[in-house]
């Protein structure tokens, strides 16, 4: 099941401490003083992956921390720095803080630093002064407090797949964009949104799905309407062997405006899918009907293409 909300504890570094130490040989038996600096610690990135499924990295381990600088040595050697941290999460994902900025991953590729690494401390060698010429002092390197991080994934897409369960969305997917997701004839919503990208470059989200009640908390359906919000056009598929369409229509609808108003007034084209199990006026007569602008069967080609340019066109 897709992982798209979970809670993390994420803490960089601590700096090295500065070494107090002095230089001692038999030819300089009162060697002056050498302790060298602490390294910095590591920081923490977020990295982003076109990966949706990235977030259930997270569904056991909640907290991460960065590699510790290490402390000063002798002969002014300045300690390793920590090693950074670099956890790689989807495309979309929001990174909201304990004090409630927030931060969002947007394009593969993208890195965001979240926690930076503690400075070293200052050895004795470096506290020397004409007035000191012999420090018996350092600092010790600087102590990060964890942040605490709620990462919630919304999907980037460009299309949005939507109708009941059954509905055909996940063939219809396959056919535009040769994603190869799992296809099964039952009446009940996947458990997960599927992607893929047609030949313009347009990404397609098929959004599982939705069920009467679902914007109140039933079923699937409130987990996965956040992930319409980011699509620019959505696809409105209504199944050609239902009894009643514009029954089906007003059911998904009706939960799209219960949830938020934004997701109501997005633009959308109704489409019937399994048209190959009608006739022709049969079409004819639903698409009038319904107000769909175009009729597919993914054993269609010429509709499909007819889609797929319409679709093209609709976004360009």
């Amino acid at each position: 099941m897709l992982i798209d909300e979970v809670s993390l504890v994420i803490k960089a570094g601590n700096g090295g401490d500065g070494l107090v130490h002095f230089y001692r040989d038999r030819w300089r038996p009162k060697g002056g003083p050498d302790g060298g600096d602490g390294g910095s610690g590591g920081s923490v990135y977020f990295q982003a992956v076109s990966d949706i499924s990235r977030l259930s990295q997270f569904r056991r381990q909640h907290e991460f921390e960065a590699e510790n600088g290490h402390p000063g040595g002798p002969n002014q050697r300045t300690g390793k720095n920590g090693t950074d941290l670099i956890l790689s999460l989807p495309v979309g994902t929001q990174i909201i803080y304990d004090n409630g900025t927030q931060q969002e991953l947007t394009l593969v590729g993208q890195k965001l630093l979240i926690a930076k690494g503690g400075k070293g401390g200052i050895g004795n060698f470096r506290h020397r002064s004409a007035t000191n010429q012999a420090p018996t002092e350092s600092t010790p390197g600087q102590v990060v407090r964890p942040k605490k991080l709620f990462l919630q994934l919304k999907l980037i897409a460009d299309i949005g797949l939507i109708g009941l369960p059954n509905a055909g969305k996940t063939s219809l997917l396959n056919e535009l964009t040769s994603a190869g997701a799992k296809v099964a004839n039952y009446p009940f919503t996947t458990l997960e949104p599927n992607l893929g990208v047609t030949r313009a470059n347009l990404i397609i989200a098929d959004i599982p799905g939705l069920i009467s009640g679902a914007s109140l908390g039933r079923g699937l359906g409130i987990k996965f309407l956040k992930h319409i919000e980011r699509t620019r056009l959505l696809v409105h598929c209504l199944s050609a062997d239902s009894s009643d369409l514009q029954a089906d229509y007003r059911v998904v609808r009706q939960e799209l405006e219960s949830y938020s108003q934004k997701l109501a007034n997005k633009p959308e084209i109704i489409v019937i899918t399994k048209s190959d199990l009608l006739t022709k006026t049969q079409q004819q007569n639903l698409l009038r009907k319904t107000k769909a602008v175009i009729a597919v069967s993914i054993i269609d080609d010429t509709s499909i293409k007819k889609l797929s340019d319409l679709l093209s066109q609709k976004l360009s």
